[in-house]
């Protein structure tokens, strides 16, 4: 029996086990075996080899956002009007057979948006170039999942959707579940936890230690500190999920009733566009600045005025919005001779205020880094290795000059 026979075995079975507290370990455990089958499926798949030509795009600007959707629901279409990039729409499906990327300058800040193909039914299975188009969107910052406003209620899109991004390990609009798992040489499995377990069954460290044994994890300790299901458990042990925000862009909200539109724009995470008449793109934008979790930061030199100019642009999905991750941004030196920083904005109490690395930023916050003297930088640890390291470069250059210098005058 091939992977593919006992994923649909496992999925029937669970799919007839009734749902309650007295079943939830044998569902656990069925889960468990699924994830393991998926996960092998995906891997068989990766080392297949395959071409996948067109797909390939460097990472470029401030946030990425990766337009998900079936065909011909408008996403070109999207894509051209916001970024002015030229991307081939048609009334027929699947126009776009490539990643056309295209970039959104918004705030001071570049955005760059990917325009993928439309994926249908069992993407997640590698149809229709699925597991190409999943892959891209893995990379990105976030997904804008681009919705038939028109259609929806009737094709359901939104959920099929869903079900194909979580079955290749990509959660929407969730955070990793506060779970640790220390695994250890002896001992057993121990476990605790901080908070009452209302969704891992009668008996949640017996549905634990089956989910556990299942990955031959047979001597480790699990603490939990928050209501979690069997999902989430093992969603940690696998340890490949991808935690994305997702913003649901519902397009041609203009051949549809104010009534319906009126519910469409009210659900959660969601806003409601007219591409061919450009309604409420303004809306989208800042939809996307929020989600994406952007942050200017504009820095200032000592003695001197602000660059209101050219602002160091944060990401919260990516080193995250505290001074270490600007001092980063700028040099990894800068970060090595760190004293302190003052701060200018909404995000300190004082104008201006003295704050550490771990202090986190808002928007349009004013930043000075103030470095470490050279009487202070003696007395780190790592102080003589970066002397050394500094003289081998000095040395270094000094003799390519001079090597250089000679052939200059053999020459001449």
């Amino acid at each position: 029996m091939g992977i593919l026979e006992k994923i649909k075995e496992i999925e029937a079975e669970i799919a007839r086990t009734q749902k309650n507290k007295a079943t939830e370990g044998h569902l656990g455990l069925l889960k468990a075996r699924l994830a393991k089958l998926r996960t092998q499926q995906q891997e068989g798949q990766a080392s297949g080899g395959g071409g996948g030509e067109g797909f390939s795009v460097a990472r470029h600007g401030d946030g990425r956002v990766a337009l998900i959707g079936f065909p011909s629901v408008g996403k070109s279409s999207l894509l051209s009007t916001l970024t002015g990039t030229k991307s081939e729409a048609a009334a027929y499906e699947f126009t776009t057979l490539t990643c056309i990327p295209g970039n959104i300058l918004y705030r001071d800040c570049r955005i760059q948006m990917l325009d993928l193909p439309g994926i249908i039914e069992g993407a997640a299975q590698g149809k229709g170039r699925g597991r190409e188009v999943i892959a891209v969107a893995r990379s990105a910052d976030m997904v804008l999942m681009v919705l038939d406003g028109g259609r929806e209620q009737v094709n359901n899109h939104r959920t099929i959707l869903e079900r194909e991004l979580e079955t290749v390990g990509i959660r929407l609009n969730q955070q990793p579940p506060d779970i640790t798992i220390t695994k250890r040489a002896t001992g057993g499995i121990k476990f605790n936890s901080t908070v009452p377990l209302n969704h891992l069954g009668e008996n949640p460290e017996r549905t634990v230690q089956r989910i556990l044994q299942e990955y031959k994890m047979h001597n480790c300790d699990v603490l939990c500190r928050e209501d979690v299901t069997t999902d989430q458990v093992i969603d940690v042990i696998e340890g490949n999920r991808k935690y994305m925000p997702c913003l649901y862009c519902y397009n041609k909200v203009d051949m549809i009733t104010i009534e319906d539109m009126d519910a469409l724009a009210r659900q959660a995470n969601s806003v409601v566009i007219s591409v061919h008449l450009e309604l409420n793109l303004d809306r989208l934008l800042a939809k996307l600045w929020k989600y994406l979790g952007l942050v200017r930061i504009y820095t200032k030199p000592k003695g001197g005025q602000p660059d209101l100019h050219e602002p160091i642009v944060l990401t919260n999905g990516r080193r995250g919005l505290t001074v270490a991750s600007a001092c980063e941004s700028i040099s990894t030196e800068l970060l090595r001779s760190f004293n302190y920083a003052m701060v200018w904005g909404r995000s300190v109490k004082h104008q201006p205020q003295r704050v550490g690395r771990s202090h986190c930023l808002q928007d349009e916050d004013v930043l000075q880094i103030v470095g470490k003297t050279v009487t202070q930088q003696k007395h780190d640890k790592d102080y003589s290795r970066r002397v050394q390291e500094y003289n081998k470069n000095v040395a270094a250059k000094r003799a390519d000059r001079t090597r250089a210098g000679k052939k200059k005058r053999t020459a001449g």
